[in-house]
């Protein structure tokens, strides 16, 4: 930190700014990652969009050698290419690799390189947390294709049924692979939503307000968000599950209390959503470029967020839909069907919207829209079966056969893979800063397109022949071979489309026409800089007064690159950007964000050593790794904040902004609300779980159920609202510039003893192992024990903060995030010990499903 007073600091800022070479050549020093070994620790958004992007290409490429090894067994029946143990890796590593190592990072990348450039800001709100998850991607995926060249890879589907996926049945490591190599993955998906959903709400440029935002930018705000409550429920089922497999707690035994639909629901609450959070993205691009090509605002620009808002909303209650046939009440059956037709409805207005747009202009067509043009056919069809398949009568008769594997295929490659390539095509001038050739752009695309419809099509006509999915071969007397030789036929020429596909973009890379700037003429922000783009996106920013679809990049751009926006300038080696209020965009934040760093990889390799060392069941060693995983997280809050008060300083044309540690809202303290709500979702599901065992599973009452002691659950109580109590006495101390050690002190103390009661009250649950209800219980105060500890932490980590010297009445925001947390963990904390009790009392009446 700089020795220079504040009043240095702001008459240095108000002085006339640099001239623009040198304006430029000072902001590369700050925000260039330096080559080399370096370059292992950039947190730049857009090195480690590029990455995402790579990596995801390199798995898509993976899954789709996979989908053809599958496609050679199927090809005629009783092949003998390989047996049903290989068979049954190849069809779960295929969906498990597309799914989590291409779909999600694909979406990811994208949003990570172009976020800040639609929204007017240098970088995302969290550099190092995007750095951190790209690892825990990369590693996790690592993890996962290491164990399918062993030859141990999971075998019980990308959906892992239970009790398929049980240690009864699947007594090797396989399981355990997908079941922390992917919540190994999700840390990902996680990092990534929070990352995005603040970055959106908090750092954008002055003047774009909430109503101003690109569509892309809604898309990705809402997919974040699903991503924040839709994987939670799939994070918590498969933690059970392992503890099922590791500990023998039995959460899917029927035989001991347990259900194997409880796996069901809720993969499937993660499911469903999921097909959505990989179309939406999509559907940004789309709803980007087709304005862009039509030469045309896009039509319905309100109509369509509120769409896309409903279908959200609606993505959340279809999950059952996939369970039909498991034997669920009629009057679900009546709603689910209903919900599942009602979701084509706001995908019809954005469909109809692009339509509508392509109409009221005049369409320009290049090899983009030739994509999109496949899209429109592929997802249309894809939409329609999947109306028939919402129909209970005919989803019985196709349940499980290979009309559902066409459906899907229809829908998520329509829906993702085709746009995104039309977007790869859109936007890759922005990466290399060449146009490209197309010499093979054509023919890529038939191939691709009458290869897809050629396999895929025909499954529907296997389907509803009766073949079965996930079958490694079938009887010669069924007559199918004609068809599944046709859809392997098929499968190969799309795979020809593809290398030609790669092949087209090594060609533009290598041979590419280079260019100025906003080769398409679109009309939003990102092309309002030179290409291939600077480590600092804009020079200076911009202030925004129309939609984000109705902007001039080239005039615009050439005014910020001259540094006459916000933040034209350079000050005390710090990589600046703004935050603006949520709602209205008015600057209010001067956001400071953090230089290259190693730490984010640490965290990564002591993450992957955590989740190696469940994987060998090495518990004792794992311990030690959490511990020095959050060792490593703590680490990096060494360079934030600051020693002394620095107040309003400027930021260009005539405006001034605190630094983000001096303000209410900055984003970490929106990232810690949006991680209790995350968590707050896992915790629901956990008592969901609860009470559906109770409801539906067999072999109910447990022999003894699983009842807190009053006194330790009335002091535990007590201690949470203590520590509640103490943390916010905490802050207030120090709003008042007074001590605020002994509050802190009280809350930490009142923190670990409840953690150490909750450890007591789990300790006692009787025979966990012998009934689900006990198994819940204990995961239940054990999951409140961690928060309390967690808390704990925190109000430690604020006395240290104290102590260091970044604390006073203007610097609270260490002590405004831990005061959420300790709210949170005492809230959820009594809820967890009432639940409980209520479980316990629900136990002794006796199950509803007994």
């Amino acid at each position: 930190m700089s020795r220079e007073t504040p009043q240095d600091r702001q008459g240095a800022a108000t002085a006339p700014p640099a001239n623009p070479i040198r304006l430029h050549r000072e902001l590369a020093a700050l925000w260039d990652t330096p080559a080399g070994w370096q370059q292992l620790g950039a947190v730049n958004h857009t090195i480690l969009g590029k990455r995402f992007i790579l990596a995801a290409f390199f798995f898509f490429g993976v899954g789709g050698l996979l989908a053809m090894l599958i496609r050679v067994q199927l090809a005629t029946s009783g092949t003998a290419f390989v047996g049903p143990e290989i068979y049954g890796q190849l069809f779960t590593m295929h969906g498990t690799v597309m799914m989590f190592l291409f779909a999600i990072p694909m979406f990811e990348g994208f949003a990570i390189y172009l976020l800040p450039k639609l929204l007017g800001a240098r970088d995302l709100a969290f550099p190092r947390l995007t750095a951190y998850g790209f690892w825990c991607y990369i590693f996790g995926a690592s993890i996962l294709l290491c164990a399918m060249i062993a030859g141990v890879a999971p075998d019980s589907g990308w959906f892992m049924y239970t009790p398929l996926s049980s240690s009864t049945y699947t007594p090797g490591i396989n399981a355990d692979v997908w079941l922390l190599g992917i919540t190994f993955v999700e840390i990902s998906a996680l990092s990534a939503a929070v990352e995005i959903t603040v970055s959106v709400l908090k750092v954008r440029a002055p003047g774009m307000s909430l109503a101003r935002m690109p569509i892309m930018a809604w898309y990705l705000l809402i997919t974040a968000l699903m991503m924040l409550f839709g994987f939670p429920p799939l994070i918590l089922g498969s933690i059970l599950l392992e503890l099922e497999r590791a500990a023998d707690l039995p959460f899917f035994d029927p035989t001991r209390g347990g259900d194997s639909l409880l796996w069901q629901h809720l993969f499937w609450l993660f499911g469903h959503p999921e097909v959505y959070i990989i179309f939406l993205p999509a559907a940004g691009a789309i709803s980007m470029m087709i304005p862009t090509f039509a030469r045309h605002e896009l039509v319905g620009y309100r109509a369509v967020i509120v769409a896309v808002i409903a279908m959200a909303f609606l993505s959340f209650g279809l999950w059952v839909h996939h369970m039909f046939t498991v034997g669920i009440p009629h009057l679900a059956l009546a709603f689910f069907s209903a919900a599942s037709g009602l979701v084509a409805i706001p995908t019809a207005v954005q469909i109809f919207a692009w339509i509508a747009t392509l109409a009221a202009g005049r369409p320009r067509f290049d090899v983009p829209m030739l994509y999109l043009g496949g899209f429109f056919f592929i997802f249309v069809v894809g939409g329609l079966t999947g109306v028939m398949l919402a129909m209970v009568p005919f989803n019985w008769q196709a349940h499980d056969t290979h009309f559902v594997v066409a459906h899907l295929h229809y829908v998520l490659v329509g829906g993702f893979v085709f746009p995104m390539m039309a977007a790869t095509y859109y936007w890759l001038p922005h990466f290399t800063g060449r146009l490209a050739e197309h010499r093979v752009s054509k023919p890529a695309f038939w191939l691709i397109f009458l290869g897809f419809n050629l396999t895929f099509f025909h499954m529907h006509l296997t389907g509803l022949r009766g073949m079965p999915r996930r079958i490694d071969t079938y009887p010669v007397e069924a007559r199918l071979d004609w068809l599944n030789l046709l859809s392997s036929v098929g499968s190969f020429v799309m795979t020809i489309g593809f290398a030609l596909f790669v092949v087209d973009l090594v060609v533009h890379m290598r041979f590419g026409r280079r260019f100025r700037r906003n080769p398409w003429a679109a009309r939003t922000l990102e092309w309002a800089m030179p290409t291939p783009t600077t480590s600092y996106a804009f020079a200076s920013l911009p202030h925004i007064e129309e939609r984000g679809d109705r902007l001039a990049p080239d005039a615009e751009g050439a005014r910020l690159a001259a540094g006459r926006g916000y933040l034209g300038f350079t000050r005390n080696g710090w990589m600046e950007t703004l935050g603006v209020d949520m709602v209205g965009g008015r600057p209010d934040q001067l956001i400071v964000l953090p230089r290259q760093t190693f730490l984010p990889l640490w965290s990564g390799l002591l993450t992957a050593a955590m989740v190696l060392c469940l994987l060998a069941k090495i518990y004792w060693l794992a311990l030690f790794a959490f511990l020095a995983v959050v060792v490593s997280l703590l680490a990096w809050t060494g360079a934030t904040g600051a020693r002394q008060d620095m107040g309003a300083l400027p930021i260009g044309n005539g405006a001034s902004a605190r630094p983000h540690w001096e303000t209410e809202g900055p984003p970490s303290w929106w990232a810690m609300v949006l991680t209790c709500a995350a968590e707050a979702t896992l915790f629901s599901s956990l008592l969901f779980g609860g009470l559906f065992l109770w409801l539906v599973a067999p072999q109910w009452p447990p022999a003894r159920p699983a009842l807190p002691d009053p006194l330790l659950a009335g002091a535990c109580a007590v201690l949470l609202a203590l520590a509640a109590v103490a943390g916010r006495g905490g802050l207030a101390a120090l709003l008042q510039q007074r001590s605020p050690v002994l509050r802190l002190g009280v809350c930490a103390g009142a923190h670990g003893g409840a953690a150490l009661l909750f450890a007591l009250m789990a300790a006692n649950v009787p025979t966990p192992t012998a009934h689900a209800h006990n198994a819940t219980a204990l995961v239940l105060l054990s999951l409140c024990g961690l928060r309390a500890g967690f808390g704990a932490l925190l109000a430690a980590y604020g006395l240290w903060r104290w102590r260091a010297g970044f604390l006073s009445a203007a610097r609270s925001l260490d002590l405004r995030i831990g005061r959420v947390w300790h709210d949170y963990a005492a809230a959820t904390g009594l809820i967890g010990i009432s639940a409980a009790f209520v479980f316990a009392w629900l136990a002794t009446t006796g199950g509803a499903g007994s």
